[in-house]
């Protein structure tokens, strides 16, 4: 589990190929300090396992799915990624729960300036958007950011200073494409209005859902 509180940007050192797998090897510094093969490290949002320790870089193995659904097979030798480490114990929740377990992708619309801050706008897909609220958090690129504004066919945050020096994202140009995850706790939520609430699920049937806007009400919602 991560908190979406990026700690250092690395490089994209190497990348092997394969039918049906692929490793990358990234460059970096921070998140070594203390890891060991079998730890899991966030690389743009994604939640990765480290498999082999180098000098100063850590490589992992990419699977087909992790491909489809993220940037990562679009990055090029070089390419800054964002990094973090899995939470401990101990941390602290500086960001909101992020599973390292990416949605879909978004592509960037518009980057406007604001005073010292840059709105930056995603436009994705309908399904993310839909469990997208504004004021709520979102996690682009493995960044913990809150929605400052919801559209028909896109979102928008405004991205402060210190997170625009310490990650990726600004960098980046309109066209980019970029990862999202929804809120856990919002796809919980609907997966549980959809389904029902108390019911064994059967694939076979379609449960109506038992949870209405005066069964919320009734119970403190």
């Amino acid at each position: 589990m991560f908190t979406g509180i990026v700690e250092e940007v690395g490089k994209l050192q190497s990348v092997v190929s394969g039918h049906t797998q692929g490793e990358i090897t990234i460059q970096a510094r921070k998140v070594l300090q203390g890891t060991q093969i079998g730890d899991s490290i966030a690389v743009n949002g994604v939640c990765l396992t480290v498999t082999k320790l180098h000098n100063g870089a850590f490589s992992a193995d990419v699977m087909p799915e992790t491909l489809r659904r993220s940037n990562l097979g679009k990055l090029r030798l070089g390419s800054p990624v964002n990094l973090e480490r899995a939470m401990s114990a101990e941390g602290r929740f500086g960001g909101h729960i992020v599973s390292g377990h990416i949605d879909a992708t978004g592509t960037i619309s518009e980057m406007r300036n604001e005073g010292n801050a840059v709105w930056v706008s995603i436009k994705t897909s309908s399904a993310v958007l839909a469990l997208v609220v504004e004021k709520g958090s979102i996690a682009i690129d493995g960044i913990s950011l809150t929605v400052a504004k919801l559209g028909a066919d896109n979102f928008q945050v405004s991205v402060i200073p210190h997170t625009g020096n310490e990650t990726t994202l600004l960098s980046k140009r309109v066209g980019d494409e970029v990862n999202l995850e929804n809120d856990i706790i919002a796809k919980y939520v609907q997966r549980l209005l959809n389904r029902g609430v108390g019911t064994v699920y059967d694939a076979t049937t379609k449960n109506q859902s038992r949870i209405t806007m005066e069964f919320l009400a009734e119970n403190g919602f």
